[in-house]
This record gives structure tokens, sequence and C-alpha cells, in this order.
């Protein structure tokens, strides 16, 4: 492993609930009565893009709203509940961010989201943007996940062969990105995401440091 990439905001802290908290606040701020409970949220996550899952309801119902408002309206939100302390890093997620940079690994935390949710969870976890040596987001690609565009960009500008990196996802649409660049992928599913079907692909522990470095583990 040449590169290690962290491929969503849910690899370094299990947001999932707090996305699910932001759409329903968010709806409620544009009007809309709908309210996603946790089992329709779950559904929802087997397929990537939350404006899309706004207007694949909008359609359920037969009415048109502005999806990329609302949409905005829900990540603004989910940015002040991260400015309010609201999240916490995964288990033993920064153990494998420190063991990879010490082992001389390139790091990559390679999403498709917003720049601004980037930035608002590197600052809720005390993480700076230069631990990493690439950071993506939606303004680097044309084509959001499950495409595959993303890691073949992170590959080329880390000038690592896809083949060498390893990519951890918590999500089947991120999963389904990285096999399709020909990268190795690690599912390491979050709360929302624990019952969906990753295809046989290897499903880390609860302790990513473990999992990657499991000699390390035996060592402790």
């Amino acid at each position: 492993m040449k590169a290690l990439l962290l491929g969503s905001i849910g690899t370094l802290s299990d947001t999932s609930e707090l996305q699910r908290e932001a759409f329903n606040a968010a709806f409620l701020r544009h009007g809309l009565d709908w309210s996603w409970d946790r089992d329709d949220y779950r559904d929802m996550l087997r397929a990537s893009g939350g404006q899309d899952r706004i207007e694949t309801q909008a359609a359920a119902e037969g009415i048109s709203v502005d999806a990329a408002a609302i949409h905005a309206t829900k990540s603004a939100m989910f940015q002040e509940m991260l400015n309010q302390g609201r999240a916490d890093p995964r288990p033993g997620v920064m153990d494998a961010i420190e063991r990879a940079r010490a082992d001389g690994t390139k790091l990559g935390f390679v999403t498709t989201t917003s720049r601004a949710n980037v930035d608002s969870v590197l600052a809720a976890l005390d993480i700076v943007p230069e631990t990493f040596d690439i950071i993506t987001s939606s303004d680097d690609v044309t084509h959001g996940k499950p495409a595959s565009e993303v890691y073949h960009l992170a590959a080329e500008r880390l000038a690592v062969s896809r083949a060498d990196c390893t990519v951890v996802e918590d999500n089947v649409g991120g999963v389904r990105a990285a096999l399709d660049a020909g990268m190795a992928c690690i599912a390491w599913p979050n709360e929302n995401t624990a019952d969906h079907d990753f295809g046989g692909v290897r499903v880390a522990g609860t302790n990513l440091g473990d999992t990657l470095y499991p000699a390390t583990a035996d060592a402790r």
C-alpha cells in the first residue's frame, strides 16, 4: 500500500445521523412536511447523492421543489452542527492516519462532497488539512461518486499507481467508485450502512487502525 485514501466524511466521523437530522430540519425550513425516519434513510443511503434523494422524494410525491436550495440549506445546517462540536473521530482512524504518515504512506481524503463540508468536519475533529497529501471535493470533479473519476484524479495527483492504493469507504456507492478505479477497497460501514451489501469486499472491524495495521494492534 503506497497510498491510503479515506473516501468520505463518514470514514473520519460517523455523521450519518447528524446528516439525517439536518435534512429533516431543512425540509421544515422550506415548508415541507417530510420527515425521513431512520429506516427510510438507511435505504436511501444505498445510493449516493443528497440532492438526488430530495429530487426522488419530490418525484414520488408528484411535486416540484428546488432541490438544490433545500440541499444547500441542509449542508449549512450540517456544518453548523459540526461547528457546535457534534462530531467525534471514529475508533482508530487517527491511529491509522498517524501510522500511515510514519510509514511514508501517502494520505488522501477523497470525497465528492462540498469543500465547505470537508472544511467543517476537519475543523470539528481538529485535523489540519496538511495532514493529507490530497483533499478533494465536489469542486474537483464533473461526476461525483459512484463515478470513479475522483479516484483516478487522486492517483494521478499523488503519482501513485491505482493498484497501489487502498481505499476506505463507508457506503456502497463509494466502494463501487474505488473498485471501478481498480483500487483495493475496505468497507467500514457507519451505523446506518451496517446492513448494506458491500459485495464481498473486506469489511473493517470496529477499530480502523487495528484492521489496517494488525501487527501494531497485537503489540499493544
